[in-house]
């Protein structure tokens, strides 16, 4: 029986696919991308905001629909929306026949052979159990870059944020699992470690008594045919001197941070439960750029927090054109249920919310494209991601590009290149987020 995986939401939740895949595998099973042939689905699902709730029950439904034409023997529901909401699932889609909850990954091999016994059963265990770990995953990233989940949960309460509801409180992994699984990773051909997490930057508190991420990096970079380290989550009140440190002195740590900082204005911070303020932002941006002068800046906000007033916009906009980050994305605020933040006062109209998240949008173009314009003349080090179909171009990334949130660039070239690839390249142009380059001879 062929299994198709559906994997939703963030990298967090495709590592947790990869992990489910690798289980199933081990146990015989087979897979298939084509709907049409699969007699099993499995879906990972997300709950994080509103609009990731919706595509979750919607592609739930479509599967539902391919049982009832008898095409399809068994629907899981798995993750974040199967933790939050099971109860209602196994309800409202009567077709689902189990749903695994987030910490009980490990259990989707008995959870299917289980409904396929006939005897269903819904598996669930304590949020704050150690994170599940399967080192022999199954990777769905083309094989030359992969994600490392290095903890899970979180504990900063964020008063928009369901997580530490259907993921726990933060719980690191163990380094020596996170080198193994580095180990295997490179074996198979794995040449970039992406270490992902609610919050990297808190990464060992819990086990080790401190923060221990400057560690596990230099213990990683250890790992042979591990070529670029890249962090994203890093929340800027936890990055200390030690974290810039190592990344300005390791060559294979990209000079390339994901800060989430969410606004800019002191009163939205507060009620957001952040835990910095804006003067303490703008020190830790301008510290980072003064210790590694070529650190690529990423940031995610949001528009439209409950009760931000057109003042708190205005001081967040000067703030954004001010910093002019490399990458930024913005994200009308989702009203979730059973957070805090969901049962304040002065929640936004939509319409407003999209419009900030426009205008904002608009500045921040501007800001990358002349960044992107600003490269041109640099020589970078870029990894073959694949070929233009009939032309002489390849696509490529640079340190600066974390992939499928970052732009490319596109490599003309009649060199023969393969996937995985590291090529020296001139920077000759740019279009819009992209640029363009040739190999550089020099």
């Amino acid at each position: 029986m062929k299994i198709l995986f559906v994997s939703l939401g963030c990298d967090k939740n495709l590592a947790d696919t990869e992990m489910m895949l690798g289980i199933l595998r081990d146990q015989g099973f087979s897979f298939t991308d084509d709907e049409t042939e699969a007699e099993i689905v499995i879906v990972n699902t997300c709950c994080f905001i509103g609009d990731a709730k919706e595509e979750s029950i919607n592609v739930l439904l479509e599967m539902a629909e391919l049982k009832d034409s008898g095409r399809l023997k068994v629907l899981i529901a798995a993750g974040c929306l199967a933790q939050r909401y099971r109860e209602e699932i196994l309800e409202e889609i009567p077709q689902v026949d189990a749903v695994v909850g987030t910490m009980a990954m490990e259990e989707i091999g008995e959870a299917l052979k289980e409904v396929l016994a006939g005897e269903p059963r819904n598996h669930y265990r304590d949020l704050n159990v150690a994170p599940p770990v399967y080192r022999k995953r199954m990777l769905t990233t083309g094989g030359h870059y992969a994600y490392l989940k290095i903890a899970e949960g979180c504990g900063k309460h964020c008063t928009y944020c369901i997580i530490p509801k259907v993921r726990g409180d933060y719980r690191s992994i163990p380094m020596e699992e996170l080198e193994a699984q580095a180990e295997f990773l490179a074996e198979q051909g794995v040449k970039e470690l992406i270490l992902v997490a609610q919050e990297t930057t808190l990464y060992g508190a819990d086990i080790y008594g401190k923060k221990s991420l400057p560690e596990l990096l230099r213990r990683l970079a250890q790992v042979k045919g591990i070529y670029w380290i890249r962090l994203l989550y890093c929340y800027p009140e936890e990055i200390t001197e030690e974290l810039m440190e190592i990344i300005a002195e390791e060559p294979k740590i990209c000079h390339y941070l994901d800060i989430p900082i969410q606004h800019a204005s002191d009163a939205v911070l507060k009620r957001m439960g952040r835990r910095t303020t804006e003067e303490e932002l703008r020190e830790r941006i301008c510290r980072l750029r003064e210790r590694i002068p070529d650190i690529c800046l990423r940031t995610t906000l949001i528009s439209g927090f409950p009760g931000e007033t057109q003042e708190d916009f205005e001081e967040l906009y000067r703030f954004v054109n001010e910093m002019e980050f490399d990458r930024l994305g913005v994200f009308p605020y989702s009203q979730e249920e059973d957070t805090p933040a969901a049962a304040m006062p002065d929640q936004i109209e939509d319409s407003v919310k999209e419009a900030r998240r426009d205008e904002l949008m608009e500045l921040q173009q501007a800001i990358a494209f002349e960044r992107a314009e600003d490269m041109t003349g640099r020589v970078l080090t870029v990894m073959v991601e694949g070929k233009v179909a009939d032309e002489d171009v390849y696509v490529t990334r640079t340190y600066r590009d974390a992939p499928n949130v970052d732009g490319y660039l596109f490599l003309n070239t009649t060199a023969n290149l393969m996937t995985g690839d590291f090529v020296k390249v001139l920077v000759t142009d740019s279009n819009e987020y992209d640029l363009i380059g040739e190999v550089y001879h020099g």
